[in-house]
């Protein structure tokens, strides 16, 4: 019987082996490909006191019971121990069965590399296969093993809060453990269920990582263990816990995505670029459309004459997509009404809201709208006739936020309505973005008569099914998703839509330290991005309208300002920029990328390389060099990746050796008026 098995990824490759009495699965290797041949670096090789051979191994998965003091990924009651029962294994995936005699539960450990990239999936399979109830409490998709040294781990994470999410962070942990969770039922703002981790030895080692795919409450947790290595456990968070499995019943965990890179913290978000493009698919190829959306001109005052103003301003200005926010239904003057009555509010519009949509799309525009499909207020329509269909525990008030409450979407009737509006809204007008919006987390989070129901798991899946049915539907469609900002950018939302709201904040410097953060975990065609005029919230510098539209340029651009504000001049400028960035589309969205430089840098820079083009934008982030009043030097960006040998010329003719623009860098002259800039690079 084979007890060993490697998988094998674009460059790397993971190896797993039975351990001696078939109790687990230990991690042998994971880097490089052929780093598996040779002992593993990963073994324990000392004595075991007052804990488990299991503590001190590098373990795969392992319930409590088998695990039970170094951190188990698995935690029912009356704790679980199991053995190795079958290799169950397909053309696509490893899939490795074992057995509690006990209790009856099955679990078969699933591995599945993705081709071309070099990420690998994991998850785990339950069945009850006993005569009692099992309830778990803790219910892990993976644990993932590192081979850290004697000083501790170096983890890198995105933290923040609305208006600040994707904040990058690192910390050094010599020992202990780190810990993110989130209970808000989406992944919410404070965390984004992502982690990296290197040696702290080694200033810029090879970088091990892991992405949850769930939409749900999540926890991922870091602890040192007693041989040294770094282990990471990241799954569901049971909330409101805990989830019974039935005699019968079975239950998957989430998929957790693993990835490496010997090349830093740079080669790991390439290789998490890499596979946002493969779950994109074909729709990878579809044009990400430059969009105007009207929230900040006129708020819930959602009347079509001032829309199509807006519209005809954004289409001089070269904008291909106008997208009306919140305000358009009925009931909807303010935030205390409408939610749950998607119907267009059509004395607002002149000869009706599709007459509107066909005056927008006569301009050449396509026509884009925002819904909230999982909130309802209080004072709908839908409200008073089905007040049982919102979250709610019998006997408690129900909790207000942002004036309004969540729908139970697990519920059957609730999907269907919430399909059905949908595909209302989408066959009676011609609607080709639609920006799908989630503003308040569950409270009470109770359904009378289910005491026992997975809330959270149903909500989830629910969600999932209503994105799939729009894509597979409406295959033109653009989905953007969007959480009061990026309170839901996990890796199955992201699978599932085209482009994602990282954050409501669009101040300039604000908003650079939000996007160097958020292309860590995700590529640059999921980002969206607008130019507007608003203020910092924490670092209120202000910045060129130049600098807005290159920042915005790094994703997929869009303008979020009240157009009849700007001056001539601003919108002569603006069409050149939207103009420059179409031509640039198509490398920004898919070629290598590479953030060159963060925010906390004088000069901020991120890289795209196409074939023999190379675009870099740039911002001037802090101090001048003073030249030339006083002696000094051109800032400098160093690139990456590039052919030493090769010769490539700017736009203004200017040549450089790939050896130039690697070592000494890009020159750039920046001033007081200009704060940024585009350059492209041909290999000649």
């Amino acid at each position: 019987m084979t007890n060993r098995w490697t998988l094998e990824l674009e460059s790397t490759s993971y190896t797993v082996a039975l351990e001696p009495e078939d109790r687990w699965l230990e991690l042998v290797a994971w880097g490089p490909r052929g780093v598996e041949h040779g002992p593993s670096p990963l073994a324990n090789r000392g004595s075991v006191h007052f804990i488990t051979d299991a503590d001190a191994a590098p373990v795969e998965y392992a319930p409590r019971g088998l695990r039970p003091f170094s951190g188990a990924d698995l935690a029912v009651a009356g704790d679980s121990w199991w053995r190795f029962a079958a290799d169950e294994s397909t053309d696509t995936e490893l899939r490795l069965a074992f057995t509690d005699e006990v209790t009856g539960l099955r679990a078969v450990q699933c591995y599945r590399a993705e081709p071309g990239t070099d990420v690998l999936c994991r998850w785990v399979e339950f069945t009850n296969t006993g005569s009692a109830a099992i309830s778990i409490d803790r219910l892990g998709s993976a644990g993932v093993c590192v081979p850290t040294g004697s000083k501790g781990a170096r983890l890198t994470y995105l933290t923040g809060q609305w208006s600040q999410e994707f904040t990058r962070r690192s910390t050094v942990l010599e020992a202990g453990g780190f810990r993110m969770e989130s209970r808000f039922g989406v992944p919410g703002h404070q965390y984004v269920p992502w982690l990296a981790v290197q040696d702290a030895a080694e200033a810029d080692g090879p970088a091990y990582g892991v992405s949850l795919a769930w939409s749900g409450s999540w926890e991922i947790d870091a602890e040192i263990e007693p041989s040294g290595l770094t282990r990471v456990r990241a799954g569901r968070l049971p909330s409101p816990g805990p989830v019974v499995l039935e005699p019968g019943a079975s239950l998957t965990t989430p998929e957790l995505a693993l990835a490496s890179s010997v090349d830093g913290l740079g080669g790991l978000a390439g290789g998490w670029h890499a596979y946002s493009r493969k779950l994109a698919g074909p729709r990878l190829a579809n044009r990400r459309p430059v969009l105007y959306n009207s929230w900040e001109a006129t708020g819930f005052e959602v009347l079509g004459s001032r829309q199509l103003d807006l519209a005809r301003q954004a289409a001089d200005l070269g904008v291909e997509l106008f997208v009306v926010d919140d305000g358009w239904f009925v009931g909807r003057d303010d935030d205390t009404g409408g939610l749950g009555d998607w119907t267009p509010e059509q004395s607002s519009f002149e000869g009706g809201f599709g007459a509107f949509v066909e005056s927008v799309r006569a301009l050449g525009l396509d026509f884009g709208l925002w819904v909230e499909p999982e909130a309802i207020s209080p004072k709908s329509k839908l409200y008073a006739e089905h007040p049982d269909w919102v979250y709610r525990v019998d006997g408690r008030p129900a909790t207000l936020i942002r004036n309004q409450l969540l729908l139970d979407l697990g519920k059957p009737e609730v999907f269907e309505y919430v399909r059905g509006f949908l595909d209302d809204l989408l066959t009676a007008y011609p609607i080709s973005y639609l920006k799908w919006d989630m503003n308040r987390p569950p409270t009470e989070r109770g359904r009378p008569g289910a005491p026992t129901a997975d809330l959270d798991a149903e909500h989830v899946a629910n969600y999932h099914r209503l994105l799939d049915h729009l894509r597979a539907t409406y295959p033109e469609l653009i989905v953007e998703s969007c959480a009061g900002g990026g309170g839901r950018t996990d890796l199955a939302t992201v699978s599932r839509s085209d482009v994602v709201w990282p954050s409501d904040n669009t101040a300039p410097l604000d908003r650079l330290r939000i996007q160097d953060g958020f292309l860590l975990a995700h590529a640059p065609h999921l980002m969206s991005s607008w130019v507007t005029d608003a203020p910092g919230v924490f670092d209120p510098r202000p910045r060129s309208l130049r600098f807005r539209f290159v920042l915005a340029m790094a994703g997929v651009l869009g303008i979020g300002a009240d157009l009849s504000h700007w001056s001539t001049e601003q919108r002569k400028e603006a069409a050149e920029l939207i103009a420059r960035y179409k031509a640039l589309r198509t490398t920004i969205h898919t070629g290598r990328c590479r953030v060159l430089a963060g925010p906390g840098e004088p000069t901020a820079a991120t890289q795209y390389t196409l074939g023999e083009q190379t675009v870099v934008l740039a911002w001037s982030t802090g101090e001048l060099v003073g030249t030339p009043l006083v002696p000094g030097r051109s800032s400098r960006i160093r690139l990456h990746g590039l052919d030493a040998a090769a010769t490539y010329r700017d736009e203004d003719g200017q040549e450089y050796s790939g050896a130039h623009l690697t070592h000494a860098g890009l020159p750039i002259e920046w001033t007081a008026e200009r704060d940024a800039d585009v350059f492209v690079l041909t290999r000649v």
